[in-house]
């Protein structure tokens, strides 16, 4: 062919590129995505086969019990065949002439209807519900801001939303006016219990600032900083403690009276706050070069992390009381919640330890070539990485805590599922169905709440990911 060109005279140069041809079908769109993503391989396509006859045995019976088949509007029902009321009634399949107890439908959501209010608030009072409301709002209001990381005013949203928010809550739920009283000097040296708290309070703090000042000046450390700095976080809880012990007008409610959602979500809230802190904390003591405060986190990481939830909680409510001297009594769900804030803080510690271990020793290296002391460097270099790295391990610890909430049922406190369990006892909605139409329930909130932080920590992931591929 060139032989001929040249005998010919003719010369072929291209012009311009020519037109790219379109992909093969199967490469492209939902065909390609499936060729490359389920049926890619021989074993991957018998585990395509087989994940999609388990979700045939699984989803349409779901499906058509749960919505196909249930009965939903209670009161239309009611007035649609004459009923005196709302009961298992409307859960039956209706038959010719009116509701005869012939069979059962799907779902009874008309029974979840009914109790909302007890799953939501528990036996919390009726006409106190607007405080649960607004405790609601303020959280909502609070977290929704700070999650979202281009609005702006980030510092005064974490203020209020772990300063003033669980005072506030406090307050509202529990209708504040705690009683204080003198802890260290004789009750003959002042007689109003209030001024003698304080007294006693501030001899307190100094206490604590004296032995800061002492041990940061053997370190060779600025201990009157220190010292200054302690005096003002017992200032902060000092105000905290006078606000809760002021009367607003509110009436008291016991936390035994608290249930359902309202728990689930204290205990779970209350356990991720206080447990992230702690247990950066215990990691950076279990790998501090002082032998006691390494000694003291290994400890204290190992021990809790040796027993069962289950076990902390039945002895926070059960054998510590008898431990106490006679007349001091914990409440019970303020005693549940710092067992399951040590709990968790035990498992947090080791997710930290594992994100800063990971970190090379030229980040250690590079940050005290900069004069940066150890506090400065763990602040602005190491924990930052550290924290990004572990995103999936600290969401993992908040999911697996936000489902063990369930088991405070065991020391008396009723979270979700126990008010969900105990409503089975009505014999007005007892029926084959209620039971499952509960748990199908408490299975969609505990997953709406298990998901939403999922896609969250995907999506801070995503968004801190500075790697380079």
């Amino acid at each position: 062919m060139p032989n001929s060109i040249a005998q010919n005279g003719v010369a072929y140069v291209r012009k311009e590129m020519s037109v790219d041809m379109p992909p093969p079908a199967t490469e492209v769109g939902v065909i390609g995505w499936m060729r490359k993503n389920l049926f890619s391989s021989i074993p991957y396509t018998i585990l395509t086969l087989a994940s999609i006859y388990v979700l045939w045995l699984i989803i349409p019976p779901l499906l058509k019990f749960g919505i196909f088949d249930a009965a939903w509007n209670g009161q239309a029902l009611v007035t649609e065949y004459g009923l005196d009321r709302l009961d298992r009634q409307i859960c039956t399949t209706p038959e010719q002439g009116g509701i005869q107890a012939s069979g059962w439908m799907g779902a009874c959501w008309p029974y979840i209807g009914a109790y909302l209010n007890q799953f939501i608030y528990g036996r919390y009072p009726v006409d106190q519900y607007w405080r649960v409301n607004i405790v609601y709002a303020m959280f909502v209001l609070g977290l929704v801001p700070m999650l979202i990381p281009s609005l702006p005013f980030k510092r005064e949203n974490a203020i209020f939303l772990f300063v003033i928010f669980p005072v506030a809550a406090f307050v509202l739920l529990t209708g504040g006016h705690i009683e204080l009283s003198g802890f260290l000097l004789p009750d003959s040296w002042m007689a109003p219990s209030l001024g003698k708290f304080v007294v006693d309070f501030a001899l307190l703090a100094f206490a604590f600032a004296a032995i800061v000042f002492l041990v940061a000046k053997g370190a060779e450390s600025n201990g009157m900083k220190a010292a200054i700095g302690v005096i003002a976080f017992f200032a902060v809880v000092l105000i905290v403690l006078l606000i809760c012990s002021t009367n607003f007008g509110l009436e008291h409610v016991e936390t035994e009276l608290w249930g359902g959602l309202l728990v689930t979500l204290v205990i779970a809230i209350t356990g991720i706050v206080a447990s992230l802190p702690l247990g950066i904390l215990l990691a950076l003591g279990r790998r501090s070069q002082m032998p006691v405060v390494k000694l003291f986190s290994v400890i204290f990481i190992e021990f809790w992390r040796g027993i069962p939830l289950i076990t902390v909680l039945f002895m926070s409510s059960v054998m510590l009381p008898l431990f106490l001297p006679e007349g001091v009594t914990f409440d019970k769900l303020l005693r549940a919640l710092i067992g399951v804030a040590l709990f968790s803080a035990a498992y947090m510690a080791e997710v930290v330890r594992g994100g800063i271990q990971a970190l090379p020793k030229g980040q250690y290296e590079g940050a005290m070539a900069l004069g940066l002391s150890y506090w400065q460097m763990m602040r602005m270099i190491i924990l930052p990485q550290a924290l990004k790295l572990v995103i999936p391990g600290i969401v993992n610890s908040f999911i697996a805590l936000f489902k063990d909430t369930t088991l405070v049922l065991i020391i008396g406190l009723f979270d979700f599922l126990g008010q969900i369990q105990s409503s089975y006892s009505d014999s007005s909605w007892a029926s084959p169905v209620q039971s499952l139409t509960g748990y199908l329930f408490a299975a969609c909130v505990y997953w709406f709440f298990c998901f939403s932080m999922s896609r969250y920590s995907i999506f801070m992931e995503r968004r801190l990911d500075t790697g380079h591929r």
